[in-house]
């Protein structure tokens, strides 16, 4: 072998781990987006939300969605659940996208005509979340409730709730997500300390 090819090799031998290295870096996905699967509930907020919960259940005070909604996911809105979309817009961000931590806002039926609001925990896949809410079941809490979507479009218009382990129920019309991060006012507003109302009437 000569000394200029002994040379050649001792220092491309570096650069090709170098290469592998940033190969192996850029193959992985960069923390600051959001996928799926990530997982954006706060878990203080959540534990304040299934306190007071335990709380008003051990006074045998009503445990209603809108409250435990507000508490768990830190969107500071009031009124029954069915206005909710409304009063979001302006307020805070809105959309079709479930994603950990959004409040999915239930339009008002005639068998709910208050409406409704769960705080999704987790997403499962483009079409299934878990979501944890209040009131669902009379007086109780509900977490980890699976919730798919049936809707035509698969935009999350029309979903169905595993009420009962294995079965899921009726379809409900759904507004879309009320995402808790605030970003028509990130630099105008701080976050808001959670507010129980514990007598509003939300579902």
């Amino acid at each position: 072998m000569s000394v200029k090819h002994a040379l050649s090799t001792k220092i491309s031998i570096p650069f090709l781990c170098l290469g592998l290295l940033f190969a192996a870096g850029c193959s992985q996905s960069p923390s600051g987006l959001r996928t799926l699967s990530s997982a954006d509930i706060n878990p203080e907020l959540h534990a304040i939300a299934i306190r007071e919960v335990r709380s008003l259940q051990s006074q045998g005070r009503r445990v209603w969605c809108v409250p435990f909604a507000r508490n768990a996911s830190g969107v500071n809105i009031r009124g029954n659940a069915n206005t909710w979309w409304g009063k979001a817009k302006g307020q805070y961000s809105r959309g079709k996208e479930p994603t950990a931590g959004a409040v999915m806002a239930f339009k008002a039926t005639r068998r709910n005509p208050m409406g409704h609001v769960a705080v999704v925990s987790k997403v499962v896949s483009p079409r299934e979340v878990l979501v944890d809410h209040a009131n669902w079941k009379r007086n109780k809490i509900s977490l980890q409730m699976s919730v798919i979507d049936v809707s035509p479009r698969n935009d999350w218009t029309s979903v169905r709730l595993e009420s009962q382990s294995n079965s899921y129920g009726s379809v409900y019309p759904v507004n879309g997500f009320i995402y808790p991060d605030d970003h028509l006012h990130r630099n105008k507003r701080t976050a808001s300390k959670p507010v129980f109302a514990l007598m509003e009437r939300g579902s």
